[in-house]
């Protein structure tokens, strides 16, 4: 897994592609940038963008409130992403909830998925939940605690034991 260089633009990929398929995600994602161009997205060129212009590429309306808030944060400096990977994950999850629309699990995919953490057990993931429901043999989505409990081993490379959960559903589709 190699970390994704651009932290801001990563957040503001996880941010589109809450809650709706990855195919429609891409497709945001993609209008976003060929909206931008000939500039990139960053927190400058997001901030001079209305919420009606990221509406009329696809953006949710609350999705938009969300991508100005965070562009707003970065740009100011109250949110400073380049100082994360000096922070303990708990520090890095603090500050980036306080930002609307990003949760404990998009804080912890950002330290698996841009700060590169070995040691983050997303708990709460639905893809982690049910491949070790299927991996352990067990009736029902484990809870919070019976899913620490079995990760307890992983340690300290949770990071990796829930790849390979992601991956573990992969395999038998055609």
């Amino acid at each position: 897994m190699r970390p994704h260089r651009n932290r801001f633009r990563a957040l503001v990929f996880s941010i589109l592609s809450q809650q709706i398929s990855g195919k429609a995600a891409a497709s945001i994602r993609s209008r976003l940038v060929d909206y931008l161009k000939p500039e990139r997205i960053s927190p400058d060129s997001l901030c001079r963008l209305t919420k009606e212009e990221l509406r009329s590429i696809g953006v949710s309306a609350q999705k938009a409130g969300y991508l100005l808030d965070l562009a707003e944060r970065v740009a100011r400096r109250d949110l400073r992403l380049d100082r994360m990977t000096r922070l303990p994950d708990e520090k890095v999850i603090e500050a980036l909830i306080q930002v609307k629309g990003i949760g404990v699990w998009t804080a912890q995919m950002f330290l698996i998925f841009s700060l590169g953490r070995l040691d983050v057990f997303p708990h709460d993931d639905l893809g982690v939940r049910i491949a070790i429901r299927n991996l352990y043999g067990l009736d029902e989505l484990p809870n919070k605690e019976v899913s620490h409990k079995i990760a307890q081993p992983w340690r300290p490379y949770a990071t990796v034991g829930s790849w390979y959960c992601w991956r573990s559903l992969e395999f038998g589709k055609d």
